[in-house]
C-alpha cells in the first residue's frame, strides 16, 4: 500500500476509527473477525464495538454481527452536500452513463481505499452496482490504480497510467467485472478524485479502454471544468 493509517496519539479515538473502518471494508463483521481485522485485543473491540452502537454509529444484525449504523447515513449526507466536485459530479455522471450505457462512478481516496461519493447506474439490464458511500480496495480496480499513480506511486505499470491518463482493469476488483478509469486533476494538477465506468466484461470486452477511455477522460476533464465554475 502507498500510506498507512493515520494515528492521533488519543487511543480511544484512533481505535474507535479503526473499528468503523474495518466494518466499512468488510460491510460486516463478527467479534472475532473485527479483532482479527484490527489487531485491538478482544474486550476492548468489543467494548468499543457496544459503544458505538449506542450512539448510532455501528449496528448489530440478529446474527450478532456488526454493520455500519443508520447515523452515518446522515452524517455522511452532509458531508458531501455543498461539496462543489460531488455538486458537480451527478450530471456529468448522468451523461457518461446515458452515452455509454454503463454505470459510472466518482472515487476519492480516504487511506488505504476508495469511496464512491457519487454514481449513475443502469436502470435495467447487468449492472455492476457500487452503492454510494462504498468503500472498496484501493490496490484493484482502475479507479484505484488511478488514485494511486497520480498520487506518484512508483513503478512502470503506474508510470505508463499516468502517461497515457487512464487505467483499465478486468476481473481485479470483482469476478466477471471491467472497468475504465480517469483521473479528476484540479488546477496546478493536483488529484481530486478517479472517474469511473465499470460494467460485465460481457459486454465491456477485454480491453474496455479501447472503447471507452476517450469518453472516460472527457468526462473526467468536463467534471474538473465544472467543479471550478
Amino acid at each position: 500500500m502507498d500510506s498507512v493509517a493515520p494515528t492521533t496519539g488519543v487511543q480511544t479515538l484512533d481505535r474507535s476509527v479503526a473499528v468503523l473502518a474495518a466494518v466499512a471494508a468488510a460491510g460486516t463483521l463478527s467479534l472475532a473477525e473485527l479483532t482479527g481485522a484490527t489487531g485491538i485485543p478482544r474486550p476492548t473491540a468489543h467494548r468499543l464495538a457496544v459503544a458505538l452502537e449506542r450512539h448510532g454509529l455501528l449496528r448489530r444484525a440478529s446474527d450478532g454481527r456488526f454493520r455500519l449504523g443508520g447515523r452515518l447515513v446522515g452524517w455522511g449526507a452532509a458531508a458531501v452536500r455543498g461539496w462543489p466536485l460531488v455538486d458537480a459530479a451527478q450530471p456529468v455522471l448522468d451523461r457518461l452513463r446515458d452515452d455509454s450505457g454503463e454505470s459510472a462512478q466518482l472515487y476519492v481516496r480516504d487511506g488505504d481505499h476508495r469511496v464512491c461519493v457519487a454514481s449513475a447506474e443502469r436502470s435495467s439490464g447487468l449492472r455492476d452496482t457500487v452503492p454510494l458511500g462504498a468503500t472498496l480496495p484501493l490496490d484493484k480496480g482502475s479507479g484505484g490504480t488511478v488514485l494511486r499513480a497520480f498520487a506518484g506511486a512508483k513503478g512502470r505499470r503506474f508510470d505508463e497510467v499516468r502517461a497515457r491518463g487512464w487505467a483499465e482493469s478486468i476481473a481485479e476488483r470483482e469476478p466477471g467485472v471491467a472497468s475504465v478509469s480517469a483521473p479528476v486533476l484540479g488546477l496546478g494538477g493536483d488529484l481530486l478524485a478517479a472517474l469511473s465506468i465499470s460494467g460485465p466484461i460481457d459486454r465491456l470486452g477485454r480491453t474496455p479502454g479501447r472503447r471507452l477511455a476517450a469518453s472516460v477522460v472527457a468526462a473526467a476533464r468536463a467534471l474538473a471544468d465544472a467543479a471550478r465554475e
